[in-house]
């Protein structure tokens, strides 16, 4: 019997946030989503709209029959084992 992977969700996708002083506020990007990026005034309300902006990517991927690209970067648990 063959399984499927099942498709990765927002939580596995590194996010990347950094202030844009041109802008004048913080900007959270998905790199392996193309063009799937948000800003805001602090770096938590940022981060918070790329959750949105990620699912919303994933989830026009799954609509239009295009399969989700694999996290290059998963996040990892910290602490001791």
């Amino acid at each position: 019997m063959t399984t499927t992977a099942p498709a990765p969700s927002a939580r596995d996708y590194l996010f990347e946030v950094f202030y844009s002083p041109e802008d004048d506020c913080y900007v959270a990007n998905a790199p392996d989503l193309t063009y799937c990026s948000a800003v805001a005034a602090t770096p938590e309300e940022a981060v918070k709209e790329l959750r949105i902006a990620v699912r919303a990517w994933l989830d026009a991927a799954a609509q239009s029959g295009r399969q989700a690209p694999e996290p290059m970067f998963r996040p990892q648990a910290s602490g001791a084992a």
